[in-house]
């Protein structure tokens, strides 16, 4: 089992940056891919970003491809989320998921464990 602490969000002027970091515990870290989600408010659950165990490659939607970044450093256990160009549709709570033993999960039913998630305020 893994425990994910999300930190990092916050209030941010339409077209500026955020970097959401995401910790998690246990030994094997570099075993399970990451993955980010987010939810606004009546709206479902949908994927942001997503990187690899092997080979560290990402995969982003339309939505905020060339706009936001996931990167890992397993050797800090933590995942990160780098969000530039941001846009008041972005302002939703911010999930890091994880799910060992895949190298490609785009749907939030693929992964098994959650952060508590983080808020991230878009003001126009």
């Amino acid at each position: 089992q893994v425990l994910l602490v999300e930190s990092g969000g916050g209030l941010v002027q339409a077209g500026g940056s955020l970097r959401l970091s995401c910790a998690a515990s246990g030994r094997t870290f570099s075993s399970y891919i990451m993955g980010w989600f987010r939810q606004a408010p009546g709206k479902e659950r949908e994927f942001v970003a997503a990187i690899s165990r092997v080979n560290s490659r990402t995969y982003y939607p339309d939505s905020v491809k060339g706009r936001f970044t996931v990167s890992r450093d397993n050797a800090k256990n933590t995942v990160y989320l780098q969000m530039n160009s941001l846009k008041p549709e972005d302002t939703a709570v911010y999930y890091c998921a994880a799910r060992q033993g895949l190298d490609y999960a785009l749907t939030n039913y693929e992964y098994a464990y959650w952060g508590q998630g983080t808020q991230v305020t878009v003001s126009s």
